[in-house]
């Protein structure tokens, strides 16, 4: 008898110890993902507006009722209320997996308010909020010179955290050091850690991106498609030192541009969070899901990055920023005015409906 089919993500799931999640809370997405192989999710400000533009009519009732119920709730009290619910609304279809994988798995990310950025304070009692939402909320926190104060903090406080807006190996590495802080308070304190399941993310697209626009900035004359290899470079670099140093946190690989962003990270002890046109682009491709993780980024490339751009070495090397340099770093500010616009977007979007304009279409 022949073997059952499996779909080229749900082969990788099967076959190598990389996992993969939904780069959505979008409900139909999700259960497309899960049905091959996804064991999470994540969402962020510009994919919570997406995916409420692409609901919207479902929405507007919801949001409606929102309203009829907090009468003097402000139009961004509603907006969180919506992206909780919409959260929460994933949290569940992610909670069997969570409760087999003992919660090591089954996770749905939902990330603090961007404008909290420099606020470790606000970042933490929101994280702290959030994880009470349900049992298996993990919690975005930007990597900021603020975020790493979070991040200890809400660790050690038993929030399950996603580091995200980071891009390079120095953010991963604060960011393993600032688990691990918070993960030795709790066990001096006799708290539980076995349940918990901290992430770091590297953004490996945003980096891509961002080394595009230097590359035409300061005109330098670059071998085409090098640039598809930063992110890709920084965070196998980022996982040997994970490994070497024993961090217990586990990286994640973000922000799909093209396909070697999964094919040359497939076998490794990592997670890769798609968005579900890449999951179906794949799932219908003929590219081999054979293990490549180990293999390292072409010689001849990481040169040329290494030696024609200052902010990939920054990127690449251990100690290319201090943590007082996150907040300035290119990558970070382009992803940071991206998730306050879509923020805003998604209040005037909530705003809206508060006003029932009739001039505004969805």
């Amino acid at each position: 008898m022949s073997e059952p089919y499996l779909s080229p993500l749900h082969k990788m799931v099967c076959t190598t110890p990389t996992d993969f999640w939904n780069d959505s809370c979008d409900e139909e997405e999700l259960k497309y993902a899960i049905s091959h192989g996804a064991v999470g999710a994540t969402t962020n400000p510009s994919i919570v507006y997406e995916v409420l533009k692409k609901n919207f009519a479902s929405w507007k009732s919801r949001i409606q009722k929102m309203l009829e119920e907090s009468p003097t709730a402000t139009e961004v009290e509603i907006t969180w209320q919506v992206i909780e619910a919409l959260a929460t609304n994933g949290a569940k279809l992610l909670l069997p997996i969570f409760e087999r994988e003992k919660g090591k798995k089954g996770r749905l990310s939902i990330q603090t308010n961007p404008q909290f950025y420099r606020n470790a304070e606000a970042i933490v009692d929101q994280a702290v909020h959030f994880a009470s939402l349900a049992p298996n909320m993990q919690v975005k926190i930007p990597v900021t010179k603020a975020g790493i104060l979070a991040i200890e903090e809400a660790t050690f406080r038993g929030v399950s955290i996603n580091a995200t807006v980071c891009f390079t190996v120095p953010q991963a590495i604060a960011v393993g050091e600032a688990v691990e802080r918070g993960l030795r308070r709790r066990e001096a304190a006799g708290l539980d850690i076995e349940t918990m399941s901290p992430v770091c993310t590297i953004m490996m697209g945003r980096l891509d991106d961002f080394l595009k626009v230097v590359e035409k900035r300061d005109k330098i004359c670059s071998t085409p498609a090098d640039t598809d290899w930063a992110g890709i470079a920084c965070l196998k670099k980022a996982y040997s030192i994970y490994k070497e140093r024993g961090y217990r946190v586990r990286l994640l690989g973000a922000a799909y541009r093209h396909h070697l962003h999964w094919t040359e990270l497939i076998g490794g002890p990592i997670i890769l969070t798609m968005p579900y046109s890449w999951q179906k682009l794949f799932n219908s491709s003929d590219l081999e899901v054979v293990p490549r993780f180990d293999e390292p980024v072409p010689e001849e490339i990481l040169g040329r990055l290494l030696r024609r751009f200052v902010d990939f070495r920054k990127a690449y090397e251990e100690d290319g920023l201090k943590i007082e340099e996150f907040d300035s770093y290119g990558a970070t500010v382009r992803t940071l005015r991206t998730f306050l616009e879509s923020y805003h977007q998604l209040i005037a979007a909530i705003r809206d409906v508060m006003l029932e304009n009739p001039d505004v279409k969805h």
